[in-house]
């Protein structure tokens, strides 16, 4: 079991000439309305409360009068770059019904509620401060795990879509009073998450930096765990801060593992998890070894933990592939050849608490 908290505060990396030519080249880059900064001309806020009257971290932000008007038509074209390509004649139906602040974590971010005046349905998105670290997670996201990201830059500005899901902290209070099938499925796709992670090392998993996404089946529901921070994406210098089954917040979902997997079951979700993460990465071979390269001639970690990381790499997979690794390109990069190679070795006590 490892600590919760980072070494320190993370340290925030810009966009590199190369790396924004990549962003480009797949669509990422998009002249924006309005940037991340523009978003503090806020005048008051007042907290936030959940649907128990509690306060959340969040707070709602109000403008005066001409600064929401222009704040409001900004936000609603960019939810038409971010969902229909820029058509802007979605917008005439659309409004900003709240914005909200985090003053929480790294990116302190900005949510959106966007409402649609005809039948009042709403989405959000979110307007944080551009992290080269995030930019990267978000890519090795939409190429190496089962899902789709949309996400957009400009300058120091980044414009990210709403992942829904219940969050961990909350699922693992409110949502495991289900049946032990249903409890041997969840256990499955934290074997399975646990393995994304690692294999591509986004770290920091604590329950409420991803969410539960349920869908239900024939028989039962279908879970799938998916990561809504990426702050964390090859920063850090411990090995185990990429392995969310060292998290103590996620204790409650290791002990149904503890209870419902056999050390043959998990043996197999963790190859088949492996084999999907070598298929996706075969299949987006060109754009993931475009990013790579990015990833390699950039500096979005600290000498002394890419040189902790390699070390801890190295004996965990008793492999002197990472010895020459100088960056944290470097390092993901022989990560996923190893399990290209099938030569990835993942510990089975992923349910040692």
């Amino acid at each position: 079991m490892i600590g919760n908290l980072p070494s320190k505060k993370k340290q925030f990396y810009g966009i590199s000439h190369k790396f924004q030519e990549y962003l480009e080249k797949y669509g990422r880059r998009c002249s924006l309305p309005l940037q991340y900064d523009d978003m503090f001309r806020f005048f008051t806020s007042v907290p936030l409360k959940n649907h128990d009257g509690e306060e959340t971290l969040w707070e709602t932000v109000y403008y005066e009068e001409s600064e929401a008007k222009e704040i409001n038509e900004a936000c609603c074209e960019i939810y038409a770059l971010l969902n229909t390509e820029g058509d802007l004649t979605v917008i005439d139906h659309l409004e900003v019904d709240r914005i909200d602040y985090c003053m929480f974590g790294n990116t302190h971010p900005y949510r959106v509620r966007i409402i649609n005046r005809i039948n009042d349905n709403y989405d959000h998105f979110y307007i944080k401060k551009i992290d080269a670290s995030r930019a990267y997670g978000l890519e090795l996201e939409h190429i190496l795990s089962p899902n789709r990201i949309s996400f957009m830059v400009d300058d120091n500005t980044i414009i990210e879509e709403h992942i829904a899901g219940i969050p961990g902290d909350t699922f693992m209070v409110e949502d495991l009073n289900v049946t032990d099938f249903e409890k041997i499925r969840i256990a499955k796709e934290f074997v399975k998450f646990n393995e994304r992670c690692f294999a591509r090392l986004l770290g920091d998993m604590r329950a409420y930096n991803y969410v539960m996404d349920i869908t239900p089946d024939i028989e039962g529901s279908q879970y799938r765990i998916r990561a809504i921070d990426f702050d964390q994406q090859s920063y850090e210098g411990r090995m185990n801060f990429y392995r969310p089954q060292y998290f103590k917040d996620n204790n409650e979902i290791i002990k149904l593992g503890f209870d419902h997997l056999t050390y043959e079951s998990v043996r197999q979700y963790q190859l088949e998890e492996r084999s999907n993460i070598a298929r996706r990465a075969r299949s987006g071979k060109r754009r993931l070894n475009n990013l790579i390269a990015c990833m390699k001639s950039d500096r979005i970690s600290s000498k002394e933990k890419i040189s902790q990381l390699s070390q801890e790499l190295a004996h965990h997979h008793k492999s002197n592939k990472f010895k020459n690794c100088q960056s944290m390109g470097d390092l993901v990069l022989t990560n996923i050849k190893l399990l290209l190679d099938k030569e990835f070795k993942q510990s089975i006590d992923i349910f040692e608490l």
